[in-house]
């Protein structure tokens, strides 16, 4: 079944190139996908989600696909929803429906595969799959004129980013004699006097597809320049790869090593909270805000990786970031779909030139005020009980004899994210849709029917895990 949900996308983009409807196509094979990923989630340890196909004797390689724990369930939903909502959003070029529709599914056959894959080989292979298309994306038909120079500057980051992730993959191959996931994670951890090297390999490796500070300049410009499903795949769940890496490699497999390098890796999480926090303040854009608090907002699963890394015992790091990472996905998802829409309606999203668009458009503005909501942190939504239980985590192992330990500090100074989000947030929201009316919003349509069901779809997920998160968390255990 993972072989479906992996292939599927590919033969629906071979179809689609040779001739097939492009938009039906596509929303067939996403249909199916969310059909099937949603089974993934009521039936997680049956047999009929592995498959395995020898592609190599010497290396042992594998083609093989596994639901190894909750967490690849998690993420394959995640891939599954926003897939959906992508397929259903945006405006395509006219005469460009094949490279569009064919592009998003590539996208989403590479994230899917990659939290798939039990193969070492194979798990960096799928990655480096979904990211030609995003390239080709950006650079083709992306907004604004130096779209081709920020498709180039992110194919030159998330090149050597993913270089020096090589090395260190392979590093760990030949240490661990494998390619096999499951078979290295079994084996415990790897040589300690290489844990150190492996470990900065893969932080910054994993690191700079995360967009960790200070490896996080091209993200922003990636996300507004791109057209609005590729920004709702590589925000919402393409990025998520390096965050599923650390968490399934990296510290099974080197422990002590990440240890070593704890003190920078927090540092440098507050750099993407507090630092690129200030710079969304800044930002007059719609679409540069939200790419930026994408940056931002990577720092808090961070910081519950840093509590995983300072405390491996740590019962809710592991949960927390996984959750987390869910939440963020849908909802900056949600966000960038519904950015291209006011783009759309208006014809600009420089907040200067909006104002009392919820005049006009109702179902915009509360649908746009829940997923703001969501990005702050509003009880109710997933966003709150991943960020709550992140600062939970942090504060798990606390020992009030021996004081406030590095994780702890880290996270007092984290919170105050969270009033940078509001901040932000809530200005954009009031300056959009608050307000006398402008000649660009007091006569645009409101959200058609076609617009709001991608919509609801990530709506009905954010309201779902929110108020009853051991729907993801019961997956964890």
């Amino acid at each position: 079944m993972l072989a479906i949900l992996v292939f599927l996308p590919i033969l629906a983009c071979l179809a689609i190139l040779f001739g097939a409807p492009a938009r039906l196509t596509a929303i067939a094979a996403a249909t199916i996908n969310l059909v099937i990923g949603l089974l993934a989630c009521c039936m997680p340890k049956s047999e009929v989600w592995n498959f395995s196909l020898t592609t190599l004797e010497k290396p042992a390689i594998h083609l093989s696909f596994s639901l190894m724990d909750g967490m690849s369930v998690v993420m394959i939903l995640l891939s599954v929803l926003v897939t959906m909502a992508a397929v259903l959003s945006g405006k395509v070029p006219a005469g460009r429906e094949k490279i569009w529709y064919a592009s998003i599914l590539l996208i989403a056959a590479g994230a899917i595969g990659a939290f798939a894959s039990t193969d070492l080989f194979y798990f960096y292979a799928f990655h480096e799959l979904a990211l030609v298309p995003s390239f080709l994306m950006i650079g083709l038909l992306g907004r604004g004129d130096d779209r081709r120079e920020i498709a180039w500057k992110i194919t030159i980051y998330l090149g050597l980013g993913s270089l020096v992730l090589l090395v260190g993959l392979v590093w760990l191959a030949n240490l661990t004699g494998t390619f096999s996931i499951p078979e290295m994670i079994a084996a415990g951890p790897v040589d300690p006097s290489a844990q150190k090297g492996i470990a900065l390999l893969l932080l910054i490796g994993f690191g700079t597809l995360v967009s960790l500070f200070p490896f996080h300049s091209w993200a922003a410009p990636a996300y507004a320049s791109a057209p609005a499903p590729v920004s709702m795949l590589h925000a919402g769940v393409l990025k998520k790869f390096g965050l599923y890496g650390l968490l399934r490699l990296a510290i099974p497999l080197a422990p002590i090593g990440l240890q070593a390098w704890l003190t920078p890796l927090l540092i440098l999480l507050l750099g993407n909270i507090l630092w690129v926090g200030l710079i969304t303040i800044n930002q007059k854009r719609l679409d540069s805000m939200l790419g930026n608090s994408s940056v931002m907002h990577m720092g808090y699963i961070f910081l519950a990786i840093a509590a995983l890394i300072s405390a491996p015992e740590n019962p809710l790091a592991k949960s927390a970031a996984i959750l987390l990472m869910f939440a963020h996905g849908i909802s900056i998802a949600l966000l960038f779909g519904l950015t291209d829409r006011i783009e759309r309606l208006t014809g600009s999203i420089d907040m200067d030139d909006l104002g009392g668009l919820a005049k006009a458009a109702p179902s915009l503005a509360l649908i746009f005020g829940i997923a703001a909501m969501a990005s702050i942190g509003l009880p109710g939504l997933a966003n709150f009980s991943g960020e709550v239980l992140v600062f939970l985590s942090a504060f798990k192992n606390y020992d009030p004899m021996t004081g406030l330990g590095p994780v702890q500090i880290t996270c007092i100074l984290a919170i105050w994210g969270v009033v940078i989000s509001a901040v932000y947030m809530l200005r954009a929201y009031r300056r959009i849709f608050q307000g006398p009316s402008l000649k660009s919003t007091e006569s645009v349509p409101d959200l058609s029917l076609t617009d709001r069901i991608p919509a609801l779809l990530l709506i009905i997920a954010l309201f779902a895990v929110g108020l009853y998160p051991n729907l993801l968390l019961n997956l964890l255990k």
